[in-house]
């Protein structure tokens, strides 16, 4: 595992969007574009895992005021359901606790009904409840369930 770097924009944007395919169903369009990805690098990191075919898994990490933020976790679709994701979030745990955060917070879309058991598996606790933002245009009827975990 190690931290992105500007050079692994394109296979990030990639890697995202393929692992977001699930969620065709609910939104159009690409999840992330490669200035998206950009933009999300200057605020964050993205922790990369990679194999003997390359990147096969990202995480975005955001630190802020003493909390850490996860998001866009994703694995190469014909890896998915191998421990990977597993991993990349214990990864990103210690990576918060090594900077000192309190907890960590993450947000699912509710239509997405596997993920939220996914994160209870790992110590996460439903703690609200957000609207979508207006620009974001779904197909379905939905809400952000936001988890969080905080560390001992």
């Amino acid at each position: 595992m190690r931290t992105a770097l500007l050079s692994d924009v394109d296979a990030i944007t990639e890697l995202i969007n393929a692992a977001f395919q699930a969620e065709k169903p609910f939104f159009d369009g690409d999840r992330v574009n490669r200035e998206k990805v950009r933009e999300f690098m200057r605020t964050g990191q993205f922790l990369l895992a990679e194999d003997s075919e390359g990147l096969a898994s990202c995480v975005y990490l955001e630190v802020h005021e003493g909390r850490g933020y996860v998001g866009l976790l994703s694995v190469d679709p014909p890896k998915q359901g191998t421990g990977l994701g597993r991993k990349l979030m214990y990864a990103a745990e210690e990576y918060f606790r090594s900077a000192g955060c309190t907890g960590v917070d993450l947000r699912v879309i509710s239509p997405r009904t596997v993920l939220p058991a996914f994160y209870r598996r790992l110590g996460y606790v439903e703690t609200g409840t957000a609207p979508f933002p207006s620009e974001v245009q779904s197909k379905v009827r939905g809400h952000y369930i936001i988890m969080s975990k905080e560390f001992v």
